[in-house]
């Protein structure tokens, strides 16, 4: 699936299931540049199964047109959800500026199906900021229109509505977080990955694990660690890219001359990645701007404490909890929580038994999804009151 909102659809459709919600995805084929290998849907067929979830495939028009494949046009999801939205009692449509999304809000609309829509960051000033002038008049042609007749925005966190509120939109809104899976413990994990990766025992671990993107600000850690190689630390990079930014990454770790001690994995899932979660010393997300911030929460739920810029939605909590670092987005300062942490690695480890309690008591699906169902049935009632 394609990122972290892929996803995040996949587990909350999972935990409303276990709420005895029947729920299930419609989507595309989408994977970026590429096409998803799985089995598609025709107008007649029936769910398939993807990691126990029924979801719906369609295919994607997938030209060499780099713009148009991105917004992932669909005949056959067009068809099928004017034929079949109707069956639905709401819909949840997740993220905008894209065709699956603007399209379920239209026919929704037209249909009479009350809907909800989960921006997932894209209503936030940094994200519209980026290809502005087309956003600007996506959001005031198209997308104005189907988020003013949406029953609710489901935002996570705080800040993620503090952003929306700046453009001036009256549209009901409600803030429910994501969930997170709470993993199980791999035994010795910090010295399997030590072995796998061949880093000394006295070589903190810096993971940084997401979207290799320049959202991410990843070259604002590297510069960082540019400036402190006269300390021991060893630099892990899981995640994938564009290939053209993947390189200008590559040559700054050589610039800044720490490409001796970092290691790019690429992408990671399933247990490989809950062996690099539970086996970091620290987890690193320098980034612009995250409406949440799954990777981080995914890492405390591992045990390992985070160090993240204030632009992490989640910030205010990691520093209410001491359960990490919360720094600017500025070299100096992140230089200087970088080696407070170097400095004080053995005399200050974290509690990582702490950081797995206060997410799973804060964070755990079955309480989110629980109190998402209990949203999904108020909506609807309200919907039914006013048709």
């Amino acid at each position: 699936m394609r990122g972290g909102t892929s996803q995040a659809v996949i587990e909350i459709v999972g935990a409303l299931r276990s709420q005895g919600v029947d729920a299930e995805i419609a989507t595309t084929n989408d994977n970026g540049k590429d096409l998803l290998d799985v089995p598609l849907c025709n107008l007649t067929d029936q769910l398939a199964e993807y990691g126990n979830i029924p979801i719906r495939f369609f295919p994607r028009f997938s030209p060499n047109i780099n713009a148009i494949r991105e917004f992932a046009f669909s005949r056959s999801l067009t068809i099928w959800l004017w034929q079949h939205i109707a069956e639905y009692d709401l819909v949840h449509v997740h993220a905008i500026f894209s065709y699956a999304s603007t399209l379920s809000m239209a026919i929704a609309r037209i249909r009479q199906v009350p809907y909800i829509n989960m921006p997932h960051g894209l209503l936030c000033k940094w994200s519209l900021q980026q290809s502005k002038f087309r956003k600007q008049i996506y959001l005031n042609v198209i997308e104005r229109s189907n988020l003013l007749r949406s029953q609710s925005l489901h935002f996570t966190t705080q800040q993620e509505q503090e952003e929306f509120n700046l453009l001036h939109l009256n549209i009901p809104n409600f803030i429910l977080t994501h969930g997170v899976q709470i993993p199980t413990l791999i035994p010795d994990a910090q010295a399997q990955l030590r072995e796998l990766l061949q880093i000394p025992t006295h070589f903190p671990i810096l993971l940084f694990m997401s979207r290799i993107h320049p959202k991410k600000g990843l070259e604002y850690l590297i510069e960082s660690l540019g400036k402190l190689k006269e300390y021991n630390f060893a630099l892990v990079i899981a995640g994938s890219g564009e290939s053209d930014y993947v390189s200008q990454i590559q040559d700054l770790l050589v610039t800044q001359g720490i490409s001796d001690r970092t290691h790019l994995v690429g992408f990671v899932k399933g247990e490989a990645k809950n062996l690099y979660l539970q086996g970091a010393d620290l987890f690193t997300l320098t980034s612009h701007s995250e409406n949440f911030g799954i990777a981080a929460i995914e890492s405390l739920a591992a045990g390992t404490p985070v160090l993240i810029t204030d632009g992490v939605a989640i910030a205010p909590m990691v520093r209410e909890k001491a359960i990490g670092y919360v720094t600017k987005l500025e070299i100096n300062e992140i230089v200087v929580t970088l080696e407070d942490f170097l400095q004080n690695f053995h005399q200050k480890l974290h509690n990582r038994s702490r950081c797995q309690q206060i997410i799973a008591e804060n964070y755990s699906w079955q309480s989110i999804s629980a109190q998402l169902a209990k949203i999904y049935q108020t909506l609807v009632n309200e919907f039914i009151a006013i048709v």
